[in-house]
């Protein structure tokens, strides 16, 4: 929860709902080149999980699980993963990301091939 002040007055409380943070860090997520979140066993990806948002004292928590494309380097994307993520939230929220853990779960392998 933020308190929210223009010229001085407060205008009210900002209420960050988990499902928010969930969706910002989707976003970053997926503007990272050759990630798809995990879709899982049954072909279905849901932010719930694949994102996992934790929220403490200090910060927020993350983890996320993805598939990565074949032909891209794993630590890399994971960085870029994890880079995104951290400025996502902190500029688009009150929070401070304290740690992003990366799960790559699978390597996606084109078909058509």
């Amino acid at each position: 929860m933020a308190n929210v002040k223009r010229n001085g007055y407060s205008k009210g409380k900002v209420v960050y709902n988990e499902s928010i943070i969930q969706g910002i860090v989707a976003i970053a997520v997926t503007s990272v080149e050759g990630v798809v979140l995990y879709a899982g066993k049954k072909g279905k990806a849901s932010l719930k999980d694949n994102i996992k948002v934790i929220s403490e004292k200090d910060g927020v928590y993350v983890s996320v699980n993805v598939s990565v494309k074949n032909g891209f380097s794993i630590p890399d994307v994971a960085y870029d993963i994890q880079h995104g993520i951290r400025q996502n939230v902190e500029n688009m929220s009150k929070y401070k990301v304290n740690r992003v853990d990366v799960y790559v779960d699978d390597v996606l392998f084109d078909e058509t091939k």
